[in-house]
C-alpha cells in the first residue's frame, strides 16, 4: 500500500521552511542585537544557505571533536558552536557584519530559540516507524534486544 505524501512532508517544502525559520532568526537577530547588520535581502539570503551548509557539514565535525566540552557544560556548549558557525558566516559573507563574538552568541541565541519555538509549534510528523521513502515497516519480533 502506498502512502500519500502531504505537501508539509515534502523533502523540498521542508528545507524551505527551514530556511525561512532561519531567515527569520538572522532577521529578528538584527533587528535585536546592536552588532549583527545586513545590507540587502539577497545577502540574508545568502548568509541563511551558507548557515545552512554549515550547519549540515561543519557542525557535526565541531560536535564530535568537542564532546567532552558539551557534555561537561550540560549542551550548553553548541550554543558556542553555532555562536561560532555564525561568526564564520559574518566572516564569508560580504554586506553581513557581526561585530564580534558577543554579538555572535546572542544571534546564534536568538536563532536557537526561533528554531526551539518552531520545533514546538510545527512537530515531525513522521514516525519513528517509518522510513524517508514513507514506507511502514512491519514490527518483527526480534526487534527488542534480550538481556
Amino acid at each position: 500500500m502506498k502512502r500519500k505524501t502531504t505537501m508539509i512532508q515534502h523533502p523540498a517544502f521542508r528545507l524551505i521552511q527551514s530556511w525561512l525559520f532561519l531567515a527569520a532568526g538572522v532577521l529578528l537577530g538584527a533587528a535585536i542585537v546592536p552588532g549583527i547588520a545586513y545590507d540587502t535581502v539577497g545577502t540574508l539570503v545568502l548568509v541563511v544557505v551558507l548557515l545552512s551548509l554549515l550547519n549540515a557539514f561543519l557542525k557535526p565535525l565541531l560536535m564530535l571533536f568537542a564532546l567532552p566540552f558539551i557534555v561537561l557544560t550540560m549542551g550548553l556548549g553548541i550554543l558556542l558552536i553555532n555562536a561560532v558557525l555564525f561568526l564564520m558566516a559574518g566572516q564569508l559573507v560580504p554586506g553581513f557584519d557581526v561585530s564580534g563574538f558577543g554579538a555572535a552568541f546572542l544571534g546564534a541565541l536568538i536563532i536557537s530559540v526561533v528554531g526551539a519555538l518552531v520545533n514546538l509549534l510545527l512537530p515531525l510528523e513522521l514516525s519513528y516507524r517509518t522510513t524517508m521513502r514513507g514506507r511502514r515497516r512491519k514490527p518483527k519480533d526480534d526487534d527488542v534486544i534480550d538481556i
